[in-house]
Order: C-alpha cells, then sequence, then structure tokens
C-alpha cells in the first residue's frame, strides 16, 4: 500500500529541473522509472539516474513528467520527513524513560527505525525488523548500520532490552554480513550486566564479523536522577572503567597488530572516569563513532594543540560554558588562549535538571547554564555558547530556554559557536 504522507513534496527548490518540469509541493510521488517509491530512501536511489519518469499525484488525478538531469545536477525534490518508527523495547537503562515531564513531545520520541540509522546514524536494537525490511536492507545495500548490541548473550540483552522476544542478534548481524552491509556496533556497558567476562564474550563474538562490523564502541550506561529504580543498574564508577579499558586496550593491541585496525574502542566518558589519559588521536582510525562520543576529546585536544592563536587588540572578556567532563581540557585551552591575552573564562556547569552524573555538554539545560553564569557574567562581556547545547536546527535549548532569553538575563551579547577550538578561536577573532 502506497504511504502518502512518506511521498509527499514538501519543497522545490527554485530554478531546478523539478521546478522547471512543473512538479509542486504537495504532489505525491508515486513512482520514478516504473519502481514504487516508499519513501526519501527510494527518492536518494531511483533519483540518481539521469533521466527520471516521473509519475506524481495531484490531487485525483496521476501526472507523468519526465526530467532530463544533466551530470551531477539534483532533481530538486525534497519529500517530507517520514513518520519514525518507534521503539518497543524496556530497556532498563533507556535515557528516554529518564527524562522528567514537561519537556518537548520530541525528546520522548524512541526511535528504533533502520531509515535513520542508515540515513543519520542513529542506534537501533534490529528488534523490529520485518522480513521486507531486511530484503529492503540487502537490496539497497543500506550500510552502514548503527546498531545497539548491548551484549551477544541473548539472556542479558534480552535483560537489558526488558524484552523477552528479541530474537539472536547474532544471527541478525550474519546476515547482514553475507549481503555485505557494514555495521558499527555500541555496548553500552551496565556493570554487574555486561561487563568483564561478559563484554570479553560480547567484543569476540562481534569481532568474528569483522570487518563488516567495522567498529565496536563500549559507553557507559547514563542514568539521570529521574531513574525509576531498576534491579542492581548502577552507574559506571573509576573501577568498572578502569577494568573495562583494560580488556579494550587488549583486544585493541591485537586487533591493531593483526589487521592495522583498533577495531573496538572506549568512550571518552571511560577514559575520564577512569583518570587516565586518552589514547593518541592516532589510535581512533578514521573517527568511525565520534558521534557516540568516542574519540571527541581526543580530537578537540589534537585541534587545540595545532590551532593558530588569533591576535587580538580588543580587551573583552569572553565566558564560555559546558559540562564539568570537559571543563578540564577546555580550562586547559582557555589557559593556552590567554598567553596570546585573549581573556576567557570557562564556567564548568553542573547538571541539576537531570542530575549531577550526567556531565557532558549536550544535555546541558538553559536553566542551568543561566544559573551558572548569572554569578559570572558582567554586562559587558561576550557569552559564547556552544553549539553542541542547542537543539539541532533551532535556537532553543533541551528545555525550551531560547538564546534570547540567556540573553535577556544575564544583559550580555550571547553568541553561538562551533564545539570546536577553531570555532572558538574565530568567534574570538570576529568579535573582538
Amino acid at each position: 500500500m502506497h504511504n502518502a504522507c512518506c511521498t509527499e513534496i514538501e519543497e522545490i527548490l527554485p530554478g531546478s529541473p523539478a521546478h522547471r518540469c512543473g512538479i509542486v509541493p504537495g504532489d505525491i510521488v508515486v513512482s520514478i522509472n516504473g519502481h514504487p517509491v516508499r519513501d526519501v530512501i527510494d527518492l536518494m536511489f531511483l533519483g540518481g539516474e539521469r533521466e527520471l519518469n516521473i509519475l506524481v499525484r495531484r490531487k485525483e488525478k496521476k501526472l507523468p513528467i519526465r526530467i532530463a538531469l544533466k551530470e551531477g545536477e539534483n532533481h530538486g525534490i525534497v519529500m517530507r520527513p517520514f513518520k519514525i518508527r518507534t521503539c518497543v523495547n524496556k530497556c532498563i537503562f533507556c535515557f528516554v524513560n529518564q527524562l522528567p515531564k514537561g519537556l518537548r513531545k520530541t525528546l520522548y520520541v524512541k526511535d528504533e527505525d533502520y531509515r535513520m540509522s542508515f540515513l543519520y546514524g542513529n542506534y537501533i536494537t534490529l528488534t523490529n525488523l520485518s522480513a521486507q525490511d531486511r530484503k529492503r536492507i540487502a537490496q539497497q545495500s543500506l550500510s552502514p548500520l548503527y546498531l545497539s548490541i548491548h551484549s551477544t548473550d541473548k539472556a542479558v540483552r534480552n535483560t537489558l532490552l526488558g524484552s523477552a522476544k528479541a530474537q539472536d542478534v547474532l544471527k541478525e548481524i550474519a546476515s547482514f554480513k553475507s549481503h555485505k552491509i557494514r555495521m558499527h556496533c555500541q555496548i553500552v556497558l551496565c556493570p554487574g550486566f555486561n561487563d568483564g567476562k561478559q563484554l570479553e564474550k560480547t567484543i569476540r563474538d562481534l569481532y568474528k564479523f569483522y570487518p563488516y562490523v567495522s567498529s565496536i564502541a563500549v559507553v557507559p550506561v547514563g542514568l539521570t536522577a529521574y531513574r525509576k529504580a531498576a534491579p542492581k543498574l548502577r552507574s559506571v564508577e573509576k573501577a568498572d572503567a578502569l577494568q573495562a579499558l583494560g580488556l579494550i586496550d587488549a583486544f585493541r593491541k591485537r586487533f591493531k597488530k593483526k589487521h592495522g585496525d583498533p577495531i573496538v574502542y572506549g568512550a571518552d566518558e571511560l577514559y575520564i572516569k577512569a583518570g587516565t589519559d586518552f589514547e593518541p588521536l592516532r589510535e581512533y582510525g578514521d573517527l568511525p563513532q565520534i558521534e557516540n562520543g568516542v574519540g571527541l576529546v581526543p580530537s578537540f585536544l589534537n585541534q587545540a594543540k595545532r590551532i593558530k592563536l588569533p591576535q587580538v587588540k580588543s580587551r573583552t572578556r569572553f565566558v564560555t560554558v559546558t559540562g564539568t567532563s570537559f571543563y578540564p581540557f577546555l580550562q586547559r585551552f582557555a589557559e593556552r588562549l590567554g598567553k596570546a591575552d585573549v581573556d576567557l573564562e570557562v564556567a564548568g556547569v553542573e547538571n541539576t535538571f537531570f542530575g549531577r552524573s550526567v556531565s557532558v555538554a549536550g544535555l546541558l539545560t538553559g536553566r542551568d547554564i543561566m544559573k551558572t553564569l548569572s554569578e559570572v557574567v558582567k554586562k559587558t562581556d561576550i557569552v559564547l555558547i556552544p553549539d553542541v547545547v542547542m537543539r539541532e536546527g533551532e535556537s532553543v535549548l533541551l528545555d525550551d530556554v531560547s538564546l534570547r532569553d540567556i540573553e535577556d538575563l544575564l544583559g550580555a551579547k550571547t553568541v553561538v559557536i562551533p564545539s570546536t577550538p577553531k570555532g572558538l578561536v574565530d568567534a574570538v577573532a570576529a568579535l573582538s
């Protein structure tokens, strides 16, 4: 059955071939070159031909339209986003289930959609795939996919997922391997459940599918102050982090020697919790899971070490914020900037909203930032807000506090900047 909401055209780019051929927003794309269109992924795969015979539905009429594309030319069709499939698991560590009431509705969406995994790198558990989905993944080579594994022991994994019906994940991975689908896997480390020997088994099992399992990341479980009690579930402490990193390091060295590829990585938060130095940036390969917090800090430190310091003439004081886990690293960079006469104050913001154990910048709220900065900022300062604390594509934070709200409260100019050394240096140079 044709799902019109997934194939309705939201926008036609001005001056594009589709615009010139008379396609308009609101048209429904039925097929391209005789192949039915289900969503934006089909548009991506079918829309790459030089000649497109597109059948669109406009109200009650079906209109055949031919588009001839030049080499490298885009057809100009932008579809509405498809409805995201949600997760039916009851993971004992699910972050969405640990959110307080009253936040925006989009924050409570538990994404479990293989299309979002392919398009945006979202992690999925593979527990809601139909036979048709598997066939499509194979036929269209939807690769890479990002998978939440947690454990390859079925009983342990099903306990973590809160689902007795989850299929054997190794069979799913074997099927993907047979179709040459690449996979990036994550293991959310839950002490007492999938650590120690269980973690070792999971890494060994996943490694058997290398190179199609291209990377394995171990990330510590995140628990907020709003979490309902779960049996024996606790945060990763220093001893847990040290144990996990020791195991990861042993595998990493072996894999690097055999394949020239580390394959398995510890999240930055594990190193911070363990109080140990990060691996050199070269040990993170091509940073396959940097969006998962793997290699983000080493990458920042490497860029900070190499960047040319700005030559500023003004005596403006800048103030920026970050989470408590990243504070020491950003403070070190601020001290280096100070040698170039850049006056930068770094405020480490404690997360009283989700709980102090949640220490990453990306989960800071506007209220916590305003509370911290109200004791630091003067009206003559310029406040630099890292983009990682903003909702993607929006000018508001997690709790709907806007940039304007922060600026009004502090009475100081407030600017959003990229969360990189270059972004910080460029902002200082421009605003000075």
